[in-house]
């Protein structure tokens, strides 16, 4: 059975760091890509990054580029999401979701609604 959970989240002022954790099990990450998805309020949800076991330059949506770093620690089956400078639009649920890649080789999504299997969202509320 393939479960994620997100983890991390919380409440920082603007400018400050938060690192969410996205715990894995029931795949391989060789057959799958994570990647970490928010829905602010309002909003659609928003791919912010994703990684894979194929491409060495993960995706980072241009909204967080430079400020949020995407990474994996296939030992402990987990991708965290550094999150830097952040700002107050930042604030979201964030998601972490795995993609069941159709072939192998291919790099992960920038796509919601490529995303087969979620976790429970954990909140990031980012204060003016």
């Amino acid at each position: 059975e393939v479960q994620l959970q997100a983890s991390g989240g919380g409440l920082v002022q603007a400018g400050g760091s938060l690192r969410l954790s996205c715990t894995y099990s029931g795949f391989s990450f060789v057959d799958y890509a994570i990647g970490w998805i928010r829905q602010a309020p309002g909003k659609e949800r928003e791919v912010v990054s994703c990684i894979d076991n194929n491409d060495p330059e993960p995706y980072v949506a241009d909204s967080v580029k430079e400020r949020f770093t995407i990474s994996s620690d296939n030992a402990k089956n987990t991708v965290y999401l550094q999150m830097n400078s952040l700002k107050y639009e930042d604030t979201a649920v964030y998601y972490c979701a795995a993609d069941r890649l159709p072939l192998p080789g291919l790099a992960c999504s920038s796509w919601v609604k490529d995303y087969d299997y979620w976790g429970r969202g954990t909140l990031v509320t980012v204060s003016s």
